[in-house]
């Protein structure tokens, strides 16, 4: 099992981030890696059990359920059900908390999955580089202009 564990601080508050980042098919609107997303059979975006279906810029169709969220803790998780990428079992978290010394915002994201034999140490830091430490840094950006 590989497990990721990625943190970052934003220069915001939890509230401003947490309005960027709690719209579950909000990806393209602040992730760089996202093409385009939408919630299959209608259902609002904040309905535990929607699966969102998005596009990588690449081209590569993932498709993820939201499998919780909580607006008292600032958080959501969601596991893949469908991706060609070779990943398998995986689920992440979303965490906010606020850092009260300058109003900022500590963000963690974390993720366990498995993969084919020999590949774990380059998925490991795809996602942990290219998808979350990506993000976070596009979240930094969006909140620094």
């Amino acid at each position: 099992m590989i497990n990721i564990f990625v943190t970052s601080v934003i220069d915001a508050p939890i509230d401003e981030v947490w309005k960027v980042i709690r719209g579950y098919n909000q990806l393209p609107a602040w992730h760089p890696a996202i093409d385009r997303s939408e919630i299959e059979d209608g259902l609002p975006e904040d309905t535990v059990g929607c699966v969102r279906n998005f596009y990588l810029k690449d081209g590569q169709n993932i498709r993820e359920r939201l499998i919780a969220l909580s607006d008292l803790d600032y958080s959501f998780s969601y596991s893949m059900i469908e991706t060609g990428m070779r990943m398998h079992d995986y689920i992440s978290s979303f965490e906010c908390r606020p850092i009260t010394d300058g109003n900022k915002t500590y963000v963690q994201w974390v993720a366990e999955f498995t993969t084919d034999e020999g590949e774990e140490e380059a998925k490991a830091t795809m996602v942990a580089d290219g998808v979350f430490q990506g993000g976070f840094d596009a979240l930094k950006a969006k909140f620094s202009k």
